[in-house]
């Protein structure tokens, strides 16, 4: 009798403790998100030319209809700036109605801005922006956004949901499964989430229902790009590695040790540039072989946060995260 007694406690205690406890239902568990370091001071002439940007900037994406490069930064009042700069390095900015989170682009005079509720359709030869109003989402803080082959915006939150759109203001899809969706890209119509809280690359099904494949990357994953050749890069900061993914299955191809906090990314058809925070440098790698394979070096202007490559010029952009400008650097998958 004094056993039933037991029993019923324990189930009583468990029946009020809720969901809660359901481990299930749990967040997932995370680690503090690696970051960029803070660069030191510039000890070298960096490399091309450098351009002065009037704000901090956190995103970078090149736009090869315009020949320009988009420049996401701080601007007044907690809003955000889109600063367009020009092949002769002229810049224009185009104040926000709001603050912007991540930006992508569709190679097509066109700039797309994650905002809290939607997003930002920004028009780089006029200026002209759009707000888009995502249909039911108007409290989410949204803080990544791709564009998928066919057309389709993939956007992510910072709650840990992925959201496919079915249509400009549409969502056909939502997928609860991530402590917070920090970047997202896209092969094909394959949209790959980056989770610097529990440092992870998961593919999403295309439809947008389901998780398709997870993989640890590394001990603290910061920044994430896609390549023109297929391939899937992402920087492993506070582990100090290039780590390059196959996205069908999603499989670690290569990984290779970069020193000096590597953060910023971006992929090109011949190379993977790689910037080193700790020392203001820039490191193009062929990717080839199998095997990462150092073929430039540059130095660079103050704290190289984010990166962007003209395929067409071979123009490598490195823009700095501490108000230090963006730098031009002209045929940079040549060796001098």
């Amino acid at each position: 009798m004094q056993v039933v007694r037991i029993c019923a406690l324990v189930l009583a205690i468990f029946s009020f403790s809720g969901c809660s406890s359901n481990p299930v239902d749990a967040p997932p568990a995370t680690i503090p998100p690696a970051q960029a370091a803070d660069a030191p001071p510039v000890v070298a002439e960096p490399a091309g030319a450098v351009y002065p940007l009037r704000s901090d900037a956190y995103a970078a994406n090149f736009d090869p209809i315009t020949g320009s490069l988009a420049v996401l930064g701080e601007g007044p009042a907690e809003a955000s700036v889109l600063t367009v700069v020009s092949p002769t390095g002229a810049t224009r900015e185009v104040a926000l109605p709001g603050a912007a989170t991540a930006m992508t682009g569709d190679d097509d005079g066109r700039m797309y801005l994650a905002t809290r509720g939607g997003y930002l359709t920004v028009d780089l030869a006029s200026g002209a922006t759009t707000p888009i109003s995502v249909e039911g989402q108007q409290d989410t803080d949204f803080t990544a956004i791709a564009r998928r082959s066919d057309g389709r915006f993939v956007l992510g939150s910072a709650d840990g949901a992925v959201y496919t759109l079915s249509s400009e203001a549409t969502v056909g899809a939502e997928l609860k499964a991530f402590a917070r969706v920090d970047a997202l890209v896209t092969q094909g119509n394959t949209a790959v989430v980056l989770d610097r809280g529990q440092t992870s690359v998961t593919t999403v099904s295309e439809d947008g229902t389901q998780v398709g494949q997870a993989l640890r990357a590394g001990q603290g994953a910061t920044s994430i790009a896609a390549d023109p050749v297929g391939r899937i890069l992402v920087t492993d900061t506070r582990g100090g590695e290039l780590l390059v993914f196959g996205i069908d299955p999603l499989i670690l191809r290569q990984r290779y040790p970069v020193h000096d906090a590597p953060y910023g990314l971006a992929g090109s058809s011949t190379l993977a540039w790689v910037s080193q925070t700790a020392s203001n440098t820039v490191v193009g790698y062929d990717l080839g072989t199998g095997i990462p394979v150092e073929k430039v070096r540059y130095r660079t202007v103050h704290q190289p946060n984010s990166l962007a490559y003209d395929e067409r010029s071979g123009t490598l952009y490195v823009v700095s995260g501490s108000g230090a400008g963006v730098q031009v650097i002209p045929n940079a998958a040549v060796p001098a």
